[in-house]
């Protein structure tokens, strides 16, 4: 037992630790959620961050340290988004045909994914930086802390916000369409993919990806556009207002 104790402890203090640790708990998250048929609720990003978070405190291992060694992942994100242009690029003729109602449907989705969120959070009495770190709730979280600086909210509370709503979306999406009544056939999969990624983000993406190649690459489109807009409109709107 001091053995192991001694060897846990040079792990835990290396980058290792941290690459190694988000590796093997994704990966068996993934295979359980593959052997439950893809339920919502065993999405593998939900347990693999619940998960981690309960080990880092359980050990004690501070985040600066784990994240010394999951950084490498975390560079791999960057390609990763960029390589969402390609299924875009198969579908660029189709692109072109509907990019006027593209456009609108991204602006009314932003419109309304951050005018719901600012209102609740008036209606609820929460503190003015809170509700303006709201705003940016349905961007992907790097964007949505550098809207949140701008507007005065609070940075690392938008990147909760974003993160917590991209969990929601992709946890909920698949039955709230069936609610819905949205089809799966293609037109019904580019709508399925179009609302993911304009309300969840990357996070929405990822799910819409797994769902259907249609649903994935309008899914990709709408988080570019989100990204775009937002950066664009939200700061200007509240500088006017």
């Amino acid at each position: 037992m001091p053995k192991f104790v001694e060897l846990w402890i040079y792990l835990s203090a290396t980058p290792l630790f941290g690459l190694t640790a988000t590796l093997v708990v994704y990966a068996l998250a993934q295979a359980a959620y593959a052997r439950l048929d893809q339920a919502a609720w065993a999405n593998p990003v939900l347990w693999s961050v619940v998960f981690i978070a309960g080990m880092l405190t359980a050990t004690r291992v501070d985040y600066p340290t784990y994240f010394a060694g999951a950084q490498f992942i975390h560079f791999l994100l960057g390609p990763a988004v960029v390589a969402l242009g390609w299924p875009l690029w198969q579908r660029r003729a189709e692109l072109r045909q509907r990019w006027r109602v593209l456009l609108v449907a991204a602006v009314l989705g932003g419109a309304a994914a951050s005018g719901s969120a600012l209102a609740l959070g008036w209606l609820v009495g929460l503190p003015h930086d809170v509700v303006l770190s709201l705003a940016p709730k349905s961007v992907t979280a790097p964007v949505a802390m550098g809207i949140a600086d701008k507007i005065g909210g609070i940075p690392a509370l938008a990147a909760v916000f974003a993160v917590v709503t991209g969990m929601v979306g992709a946890l909920s999406a698949k039955v709230l369409f069936g609610w819905l009544g949205v089809g799966t056939q293609r037109a019904g999969w580019i709508a399925h993919g179009f609302a993911l990624g304009t309300a969840a983000h990357g996070i929405g993406a990822a799910r819409a990806l797994q769902l259907d190649a249609d649903a994935g690459a309008y899914a990709g489109l709408a988080l570019g556009l989100q990204v775009l807009l937002a950066a664009l409109l939200i700061p200007l709107v509240f500088r006017l207002v």
